[in-house]
């Protein structure tokens, strides 16, 4: 049985060095990626949007190893948030009944209609689709992998050990954070209202000043290590498959042909 990694920033982490699609070429990934990120948004189709969902969900399932459990855990945060957005879509406020539907709130109606609903489920259809676009390449593909495909394409050496770094340091502060907040429960800090604000503050506080002496900590480790100012990482080499690229091109084809298809 394959283990439960959870759904929160971690496990998002844990998953990218586990997946089954960890031996991919990145910068294939990543053009996959891209590329059917583009073509999800481009076409503005609710059946290519499906269709883009269904075929990277059953990517990652049967190639990447990751438990369909999991997948949807992590798609639910974000699906929770274009639900309300696409919501406030479709509804509109009137002094009076307006459109298909209308719910009286005693001083103004909260009115739908049938394009407006239709408009907000394609927009949210197309939103999800473009968030596991991103969910690819997230789930399969570790940071630092990502950085030197940034570098390769010539991105500024400064901005890419930046967003490694920051996102590095992320971890450092949520596991600060957890021990934090472990220590405040042993003491009863969270046992009632007033007390959990003193301790929100505290810890709020004391998470501050251990993350400026953590990142100097750090800095000195980095310098003790022969850091001149430039991050190199050693990458495993991770030759380009030809029968992924027609893979892929027959995939970006069919959705063309469905995005034509569906005028």
């Amino acid at each position: 049985m394959q283990p439960s990694y959870g759904h929160g920033a971690r496990s998002i982490d844990r998953l990218a060095y586990a997946s089954g699609m960890g031996g991919w070429n990145p910068a294939f990934k990543t053009v996959l990626s891209l590329g059917t990120l583009i073509i999800c948004l481009a076409a503005d189709r609710p059946a290519v949007s499906a269709a883009v969902i269904a075929s990277l969900a059953a990517l990652q399932k049967f190639k990447g190893r990751l438990p369909l459990r999991d997948y949807l855990g992590l798609l639910r945060v974000p699906l929770v948030f274009l639900l309300l957005g696409g919501l406030a879509v479709a509804c509109d406020l009137s002094p009076v009944p307006a459109g298909d539907w209308s719910l009286s709130l005693h001083w103004f109606y909260v009115c739908a209609s049938a394009d407006s609903v239709r408009f907000a489920l394609a927009l949210v259809l197309k939103a999800l689709g473009a968030v596991s676009a991103m969910y690819l390449l997230a789930l399969t593909t570790p940071a630092c992998e990502l950085v030197g495909v940034l570098q390769r394409a010539h991105l500024p050496m400064l901005l890419c050990e930046l967003m490694y770094l920051i996102y590095r340091f992320a971890f450092v502060l949520l596991d600060t954070h957890d021990r934090m907040r472990g220590a405040a429960a042993a003491r009863l800090g969270w046992r009632d209202f007033r007390t959990s604000c003193r301790s929100f503050g505290g810890t709020a506080g004391n998470l501050l000043v251990m993350s400026l002496r953590r990142s100097r900590a750090y800095y000195d480790a980095m310098a003790a290590r022969g850091y001149d100012g430039g991050i190199r990482f050693l990458e495993e080499d991770k030759p380009f498959c030809r029968a992924s690229a027609l893979w892929t091109a027959v995939f970006w084809a069919a959705l063309i042909a469905l995005r034509l298809a569906a005028r």
